[in-house]
């Protein structure tokens, strides 16, 4: 910084040395000291400590240069409101910090802190303070004093926990803490009445946060974690949100009580694991925004999801009329109707050709739901989310039809081989079971063109899907497969989804990139080196050439 910058206030400027004759009134280098310095976007490393010679800073603005400290000198300003030290090269910030009484806003993100000043809870005029991508681990406990800050970003760090005390902030509007690894969130927090903006995304909460006392908050954004259940109760307490956001999450069922968001906006449920939705959310009356992209729904065609949320809307509150059992639906409940027979939804195996028993928590299914079937062609059957160990041998009743076979989140261990009279088979979801293998006799489902064996517990390959000459997509994710033959896979004509990410491949072969059908092929949180996770974000065009590259000549 050029000498004569700091000494703005002290010099005589060059114009009044030219003896020209400037009354009182004209004198104004006399009357005004410098109150904003920008020096933002240079390439300075270091600061003078004579920025103590510009006493009556307001702003001081130094973003994105090459500083790796701050002088000590900065505690003499005292009249400073704004300090940005953003995209620099910080370790620390200077003690003497603590020192500006009327600082309001304090900007150091993109640096290499690892900690925060102890004492950083003194500077009580602090309205916003942005310390995003840091290396922070811990949140100093006086920030509980920062009574009047407004907004606080904490994103992009590698913070645990969230200290209870921020809960002492009565201001704040905005917390950001996204990219993060908080695995819960404090529950005093919940009495931070004037939050507004929650940003909880991309961390590792296994729950939505409770928050009885936020009765002012509008944004709660939690995508990209591992929230398996939506609570009802913690819900009913977000009577102000207008957005949500839970896309990329666990979420497999979406609770009636979400009509208590009245002022519901946006609503984002990508790519989680529901199956079906309340129709009531149709009802909505804010409802702008609905993403569904990415969940296993059955009750919804592809089509319909594509077509915009209003239509989607439409449709929700078009069935809410119909949910009630018409003449031709269910038998009524009479003292002769089994109990389970009256679950079985004729009007489903009749018209959709969906025979479903899902979501019970059912160890076996009831002969009464085989027996509903009666000659009806079945071509869709759902025994999701129960407690079945085994696949029910009455199933194969349904051979000359069945083509969509989901019995996912259940208990099974092994299949047997009966499940090979199933010829008609195009689609089979056995995820998050706890298999470990698959019989040989599946050779025989040469109609088979998509099956999900994602968080079951293979080890190996099933060596059997290399003999499927239809397959199409093998989604095998979260599994502790140890290896793939390349050679067998190129043989794999219609293969062109292959997912097999969170898996224990300590090397990908190079050969695999001569699977040239192959338009998604999906590699990530698997422990080998190569190719690296840069290659991997390219695409699967990339991660194939890349491979083929390497294969030895």
């Amino acid at each position: 910084v050029p000498e004569h910058v700091w000494r703005i206030n002290l010099d005589t400027p060059e114009e009044a040395q030219q003896n020209l004759s400037f009354g009182a009134a004209d004198r104004w280098w006399e009357q005004t000291d410098l109150t904003k310095l920008i020096l933002a976007s240079n390439k300075l490393q270091s600061l003078s400590e004579d920025v103590q010679l510009l006493p009556a800073l307001t702003t001081l603005d130094v973003h994105d240069n090459q500083l790796t400290s701050l002088p000590s000198a900065l505690g003499q300003l005292e009249n400073l409101q704004k300090l940005d030290v953003s995209h620099n090269k910080l370790r620390s910030l200077p003690e003497e910090l603590l020192q500006l009484p009327r600082l309001r806003s304090l900007l150091v993100q993109h640096n290499e802190l690892s900690q925060l000043p102890e004492g950083l809870g003194q500077l009580l005029s602090l309205e916003e303070l942005d310390v995003s991508n840091n290396q922070l681990t811990a949140i100093p406990t006086s920030f509980a004093l920062l009574v009047n800050l407004v907004r606080l970003n904490l994103a992009c760090n590698q913070l645990k926990e969230l200290p209870a005390d921020l809960s002492a902030m009565k201001s704040l509007r905005q917390l950001d803490c996204t990219k993060n690894y908080l695995e819960t969130v404090p529950p005093k927090l919940a009495t931070m009445a004037s939050l507004e903006q929650l940003y909880l995304r991309k961390n590792k909460l296994r729950s939505l946060p409770e928050l009885p006392s936020c009765k002012l908050l509008k944004e709660l954004h939690a995508g990209e974690n591992q929230i398996e259940v939506l609570n009802a109760e913690n819900l009913k307490q977000l009577s102000s949100l207008c957005v949500l956001e839970l896309r990329d999450n666990k979420i497999k069922a979406v609770p009636e009580e979400i009509t208590v968001l009245q002022k519901l906006e946006r609503l984002d449920l990508a790519n989680n694991d529901i199956s079906r939705l309340p129709y009531t959310l149709g009802n909505l009356p804010q409802l702008k925004f609905l993403a569904l992209e990415g969940n296993p729904l059955r009750t919804i065609r592809r089509d319909l999801l594509q077509k915009g949320t209003q239509e989607l809307l439409k449709y929700l509150r078009s069935k809410i009329q119909d949910d009630g059992p018409g003449p031709n639906e269910e038998p009524p409940v009479t003292a002769m109707t089994l109990p389970s027979q009256s679950k079985v939804n004729i009007h489903a195996i009749t018209t959709l050709k969906l025979l479903e028993y899902s979501d019970k928590q059912a160890a076996e299914i009831p002969g009464a739901v085989f027996d509903a079937v009666g000659a009806n062609p079945v071509a869709t059957v759902d025994f999701s989310k129960n407690q079945l160990r085994e696949v029910p041998p009455r199933l194969m009743e349904l051979k000359d039809s069945v083509c969509d076979v989901s019995l996912g989140f259940n208990k099974i261990s092994s299949i047997s081989s009966e499940l090979c009279l199933l010829q008609k088979l195009t689609h089979l979801d056995l995820r998050n079971n706890v298999l470990t293998a698959l019989p040989e006799e599946m050779e025989a489902l040469k109609r088979l063109h998509t099956i999900n064996l994602a968080f079951n517990r293979f080890k190996v390959f099933p060596s059997v899907l290399y003999h499927l000459p239809a397959l199409e997509t093998i989604l095998l994710s979260n599994n502790q497969v140890g290896s793939i033959d390349p050679v067998q896979l190129k043989g794999m004509d219609k293969l062109g989804t292959l997912d097999l990410q969170n898996n224990d491949l300590l090397q990908v072969p190079p050969e695999l990139g001569n699977c040239e059908n192959l338009r998604s092929l999906l590699l990530e949180g698997n422990p080998f080196r190569t190719p690296r996770a840069a290659v991997l974000a390219k695409g699967t065009a990339a991660v194939l050439e890349y491979l083929r590259s390497r294969i030895p000549s």
